[in-house]
């Protein structure tokens, strides 16, 4: 199915850019969440007209990241979890609680969606996690995860 889309999307493609991606992307993600519109001529010749809207609207966008990733790129965060003798979690940290603890500290809203753990947290200690705030903008923080209290 061909898409014409509306911002700047990594790995995908850039504004204005006519693309063929599978029929669940376009209908579920892409159009969903309007970052693209069904590739018809009427369609086309609009995002022509408003292109450069388009892409003053992504630069800002753009600074507004770079305003979070000057707040939060190489920081620290402590969160703390039951654990086991072998210093395994129960459970695991998900992204929602990243994003709570972001809130928390700093005051800044990520959505969980942005961020994305290097691999998965399941023990204690320090861990890289990716936040993708724009398609050309990614923070990277440390979650460090410390016992609670330990279980037998």
């Amino acid at each position: 199915m061909k898409v014409i889309l509306l911002e700047n999307i990594k790995k995908i493609g850039s504004i204005g850019e006519v693309i063929d991606v599978r029929r669940g992307f376009a209908r579920n993600f892409l159009i969903a969440n309007k970052k693209a519109l069904y590739a018809s001529k009427e369609n086309i010749k609009e995002v022509e007209k408003i292109k450069s809207n388009l892409t003053k609207k992504d630069n800002d966008k753009k600074v507004d990241a770079q305003k979070i990733l000057e707040k939060i790129d190489k920081k620290q965060y402590n969160i703390n979890k039951l654990s086991t003798e072998n210093k395994e979690l129960y459970g695991s940290v998900k992204p929602t609680e990243i994003s709570k603890l972001i809130k928390e500290t700093n005051k800044i809203d990520i959505k969980p969606s942005m961020i994305q753990p290097i691999h998965e947290i399941k023990s204690l200690g320090k861990f890289k996690v990716k936040i993708y705030l724009h398609s050309e903008v990614d923070a990277e923080v440390t979650i460090n995860v410390q016992s609670a209290d330990s279980i037998q």
